[in-house]
């Protein structure tokens, strides 16, 4: 730049003018030299120093003289500049392909179609047929008897090969050390790109638990156990309604039916038996609900083989959300150990 400026000193009207006065040829040197002063304006010496730094840069004179190529502004400040950069900003990078939900597997009927927002909200993850919830494995639990926050998948029975949500408690680390199993969470029910779609909240319990099921910090509904010596027994309610109850005999029997009023079946959870070593060793249960008849379209593969439960009526997706939060209450409630070995059965009443 100070070169630039000692140029402009040297090239001014004055200088010019004694110069083609000493000249034999003034006159027509003159002439030219008037029409050589309006060509040396300020874009001129611009274009002048940035024909100088091409030559003390070829990395930037390659790119330069590339037409129609957009250049990086920081060509023309201090910093550096690398090729490979340069070649990055130059390339339009391809978008990144985003994760999908799968479609749904149960077709839209009266009962099933959202109505409200946060029906519509939930609807990705509870508008199909049958979902399967699996619990991780507590590797510290197994190991040294320290309660960790439980993790469970959810996948569609139908399309078996990528999750539809997960499910992730958050407690506090010393109430679930000195509660254990009676110990208050909240539990967020996520879709497989980690989008909350809705919660469940259980507070602390002493005779017989409760879980509240939540969508935007609404609560919709909640379910109630009522104590039973052997029966494990728990009612269903959306708002101030009851709409389901499950009377489950105890024992080994790991078939839980949702029944309307009048005995008709709504829909089952059903404790999967996953194997000696897993029931044994660990508290990784697994958990199928079934809503009833799955879309003849969506069954694929292995899940052609799935048997459709025979329901009354489909439930509503506020109803399902519910349904979802017994399937977390069944697992801690019955399934769930104090860390070390037993049998997850051997718990038949408080």
């Amino acid at each position: 730049m100070n070169r630039l400026k000692h140029g402009w000193r040297l090239l001014s009207k004055s200088n010019i003018n004694n110069l083609l006065d000493s000249h034999p040829n003034a006159l027509q040197t003159k002439l030219f030299a008037t029409e050589a002063h309006q060509q040396l304006n300020r874009d001129f010496f611009v274009k002048l120093w940035v024909s100088d730094a091409k030559t003390q840069n070829p990395r930037a004179r390659k790119s330069i003289k590339c037409p129609g190529l957009d250049l990086d502004p920081r060509w023309f400040s201090a910093s550096p500049v690398h090729a490979d950069a340069a070649a990055a900003a130059a390339v339009t990078s391809k978008p990144k392909p985003l994760l999908k939900q799968p479609p749904i597997s149960q077709s839209v009927s009266e009962f099933s179609k959202p109505e409200s927002p946060q029906e519509a909200k939930v609807a990705p993850l509870l508008a199909r047929s049958n979902l399967l919830i699996t619990r991780d494995i507590e590797w510290a639990n197994l190991v040294l008897g320290f309660e960790q926050e439980n993790r469970y998948g959810i996948v569609d029975a139908c399309y078996p090969q990528s999750p539809v949500g997960l499910i992730r408690e958050q407690s506090n680390l010393i109430t679930r050390q000195l509660l254990r199993l009676r110990r208050p969470f909240v539990a967020h029910i996520t879709d497989a790109m980690g989008n909350e779609l809705f919660r469940v909240r259980r507070p602390f319990w002493w005779i017989t638990s409760s879980i509240y099921a939540e969508i935007d910090g609404k609560e919709i509904g909640v379910v109630h156990r009522r104590w039973h010596l052997w029966r494990r027994i728990y009612d269903l309610y959306l708002g101030n309604q009851q709409f389901a109850v499950v009377e489950n005999p105890g024992l080994w029997n790991w078939t839980f039916t949702l029944k309307d009023a009048d005995g008709e079946v709504l829909a089952q959870i059903d404790r999967d038996w996953r194997g000696f070593g897993f029931e044994i060793l660990t508290d990784a249960g697994q958990y199928v609900i079934r809503f009833g008849n799955s879309d003849p379209s969506s069954k694929i593969g292995l899940a052609n083989a799935i048997e459709d439960l025979e329901v009354k009526r489909p439930l509503t997706l506020a109803e399902r959300a519910v349904a979802v939060a017994l399937a977390i209450s069944l697992d801690n409630d019955y399934f769930s150990r104090h860390g070390g070995w037993g049998l997850p059965f051997i718990d038949v009443g408080e």
